[in-house]
This record gives C-alpha cells, sequence and structure tokens, in this order.
C-alpha cells in the first residue's frame, strides 16, 4: 500500500507540472452579429461578439478596429481599458461592455454616431499566440425631414421646377413622379455633401407643359424610408409661352401694317402712270417676307443654339438674357425695316412727283414754244389760253421778267396744262 501510495503521489505531481508547463490557452472561434447594424446619425450603436466554446477572455487581449490593426477603435489588454491607444475620431465615443467577459462575450458601444462610422469593425480576441476575429458591418442612416420645392417664374424655355432636400446618408434615390405615380425623367439631378459628410440633393426638372400634380419622392437605400412633397401645378403658369407669340405677332402685325400701307398708297398713286417700275405691292411683299425670316432665322439660332444646361446655376440668368436678347433683335429689325421701307417708297414718291413735274415742264415748254412762234408779242392771257396754257398763280410779268429767266412753280399752282 504504502508502494501505491507514493507512486500515487508522484503521478499526481508529474501531471501537475506538465500542465504548468503546457499552455493552458485552447483553441476558440470569434463569433459576431450577422448582417449589418443600423446605426442612426446622432444616436448610439452597439457591436457585440462572442468565444465559442464560452471561456472566460479577462487575460486577453480585445481589440476593435477598422481597417488597420495598430489603429484601434477600443483596446481591452491586461484587464483594462487603454484608451490612450484609441484613434481620434474615436477618442470618449466608445465603451466596452464586459458583463459577460467571463463567458466570452463583449460588447462595444459607440456614442454619437456620424457618417465616418459608416463601415466594417473587427472584433479581435488574442491568448498568447493564439488569436481570431470576427467582422461586423455597421450602416449608419440618416433621413432629412426637410424637403422643399421651388418653382422658378416661367420663361420661354418652360417652367422650370426644383426640389432640394439635405441631411441624407447614405445618399437616397431620388425621382419625380406624376398624379398617376408615373416616373418623370429629370432635367437635371445633382448632390453635393457637407462638412459631416451628409448628402444634399438637387433635382429640377423643365416642365413645358402642365402634369398637374408633381412629387419629388426620396427613398433612403438602407432603410426603405420614403419622403415626398408635392406641388400642384396651374394652368396659369404656362402662358407664358402663349405671352411670347403674341409679342412676336403683335411685332410683325406692326411691321406688315406699316409696309403694306406705304406700298398700298404708292401702288395708288401709280395706277394712272404708264411707269414701267417694279409693283409697289410685290416690294412691300417682299420687304415683310425678308423680315419675317430675318427674325425667325434669330430666334431659333439664339433657342437652339446649345446654351447653359438646366443643372447650372446660370440657367435662369441666361434664360432671362435670351428672352431680352430675342424682344431687342426683333425690335431692331422692325425698326430698321420701317426705316428702309419708308426711305425707299419716299423715294419712289419723289421720283414719280419728279416725273410729272418734268413732263409738265416739258409740255409746258413746248407748247409756250408753239405759242412764241405764232404770237411773237403776246400781251394778254387770253392769248395764252387760246394754247392751252393757263397760268393761275403767276402773272405774265413774274414768268417772262426780261426773257432770261425761266418760270418759276408754286406748291399751290394748279396743272400747267388744261387741254390736249
Amino acid at each position: 500500500m504504502e508502494m501505491t501510495g507514493q507512486s500515487f503521489s508522484r503521478y499526481f505531481v508529474a501531471m501537475l507540472l506538465l500542465q504548468m508547463i503546457t499552455p493552458s490557452s485552447e483553441k476558440f472561434t470569434v463569433n459576431g452579429i450577422e448582417g449589418p447594424i443600423l446605426a442612426p446619425l446622432g444616436g448610439k450603436v452597439e457591436l457585440s461578439c462572442q468565444l465559442s466554446p464560452p471561456q472566460s477572455a479577462e487575460h486577453m487581449e480585445i481589440r476593435w478596429f477598422r481597417n488597420h490593426y495598430k489603429k484601434p477603435v477600443h483596446l481591452y489588454k491586461d484587464g483594462k481599458d487603454l484608451y490612450g491607444e484609441t484613434i481620434s475620431n474615436y477618442v470618449e465615443r466608445t465603451e466596452l461592455l464586459t458583463d459577460a467577459i467571463g463567458e466570452g462575450e463583449v460588447t462595444l458601444r459607440i456614442f454619437r454616431v456620424n457618417a465616418d462610422d459608416d463601415g466594417t469593425y473587427h472584433c479581435f480576441f488574442k491568448d498568447g499566440d493564439f488569436y481570431e476575429e470576427a467582422i461586423t458591418e455597421v450602416k449608419v442612416t440618416a433621413t432629412s425631414l426637410e424637403t422643399q420645392i421651388l418653382v422658378h417664374p416661367p420663361n420661354t424655355k418652360g417652367l422650370l421646377v426644383e426640389c432640394n432636400s439635405g441631411g441624407w446618408f447614405p445618399q437616397p434615390q431620388m425621382e419625380w413622379r406624376d398624379s398617376r405615380e408615373n416616373i418623370i425623367p429629370p432635367s437635371s439631378k445633382s448632390h453635393s455633401q457637407d462638412t459631416d459628410k451628409l448628402f444634399n440633393m438637387k433635382m429640377t426638372l423643365l416642365l413645358q407643359s402642365t402634369h398637374g400634380n408633381i412629387t419629388c419622392y426620396l427613398r433612403n437605400p438602407v432603410t426603405g424610408q420614403e419622403e415626398k412633397t408635392s406641388i400642384v401645378l396651374s394652368n396659369k403658369l404656362f402662358l407664358w409661352s402663349t405671352v411670347w407669340k403674341l409679342i412676336l405677332g403683335l411685332t410683325l402685325a406692326i411691321l406688315l401694317t406699316s409696309t403694306m400701307v406705304s406700298s398700298v398708297a404708292l401702288h395708288r398713286r401709280l395706277q394712272n402712270c404708264s411707269c414701267n417700275a417694279v409693283p409697289p405691292l410685290s416690294v412691300g411683299i417682299l420687304i415683310v417676307s425678308t423680315s419675317f425670316i430675318m427674325i425667325v432665322s434669330l430666334i431659333c439660332y439664339l433657342h437652339y443654339k446649345k446654351r447653359v444646361p438646366v443643372s447650372d446655376p446660370h440657367f435662369e440668368m441666361d434664360v432671362m438674357w435670351l428672352e431680352d436678347m430675342t424682344v431687342i433683335l426683333c425690335v431692331l429689325t422692325v425698326f430698321i425695316t420701317m426705316i428702309i421701307s419708308s426711305a425707299y417708297f419716299r423715294f419712289r414718291v419723289t421720283g414719280l412727283q419728279m416725273q410729272q413735274v418734268t413732263g409738265l415742264w416739258v409740255l409746258f415748254l413746248r407748247r409756250t414754244l408753239i405759242f412764241r412762234c405764232n404770237n411773237p408779242a403776246p400781251s394778254t392771257e387770253e392769248d395764252f389760253d387760246e394754247y392751252g396754257i393757263t397760268f393761275p398763280v403767276l402773272s405774265l410779268h413774274s414768268i417772262w421778267g426780261d426773257g432770261n429767266h425761266p418760270p418759276e412753280l408754286h406748291s399751290s399752282m394748279s396743272p400747267f396744262v388744261s387741254g390736249t
């Protein structure tokens, strides 16, 4: 019995020494939360991980980090938190919950969640030379509660409607819809990020005709939360194109009236004239047609030329400039055309009058020569009347004088020739 007791004692001591020499750590795995964890902006999020099989982790190194092992979000080592090792973005924003560390479960709590917290996190356990980790994904979400629709003043391009919404994360889906929930392709869509990396969305729609109820839809792709704002557009907002048509129609009407009145007046004067001249009506139609083609060409060139896109902040200013230039060019074209047509018709009238006066002078001189040949010394006006020569205003002495000066015509005198 003594030998048996001594053998057992020696065996027990050997096993104890062997246990002290052999590392006490056993292999384990780390299980994290499956699927992304949603973290509301400005709130808090908790990330948990568990050792399997369950065992105490008080003596282990527990490290939470993002992309770089040496830049921990939170570090637990030698039974305490080492806040001095934490990267600057997470200083005083993390807390490690160790209530269940005896079973190998720890939870990292992050306060005041911001857009930079979005991404993956590594939960790293190390016991001696053995280590294992689990990866957890965090999805930061933010939804704006304020969406505005702005309606710009109507112009020649149409009615510009703009939807603005800020404070989104991640970038939301954005679209226009009509009263039947049909998607309307936007004219432009843009976004920007503020200092907090939140998305500010902007979408525009250029309408040529009314669609009734217009709705701006935004949807968070992570949470599926939707925000929408609607506006009803009156038909009166689309009358600007009609107003422009009236302005251009009035301009052309003034041009047509001023030109055709002058041409008709000249046409009447030329009806009794045997001269071979271009008909004034044809000239007037040619002038009006040329001016109309010039105006339409200028308008088409300005409006269909590649200009500032709708998404550009200067789009509205560019359209205002376009409208002003269109009016100015139309007025200038009409004004110059009226001056040219007026000068042309006045020249034609003056030429006609000069032609008539010249003919009267020729006829007057011819009859005068005939009269002088037959009557070398006329003394009375009755002698002139016999040959059809009348002077209702001027006297014989004022006409003949000393016989060296030609007769003068008064603006109020009647035709020189009263007969053929």
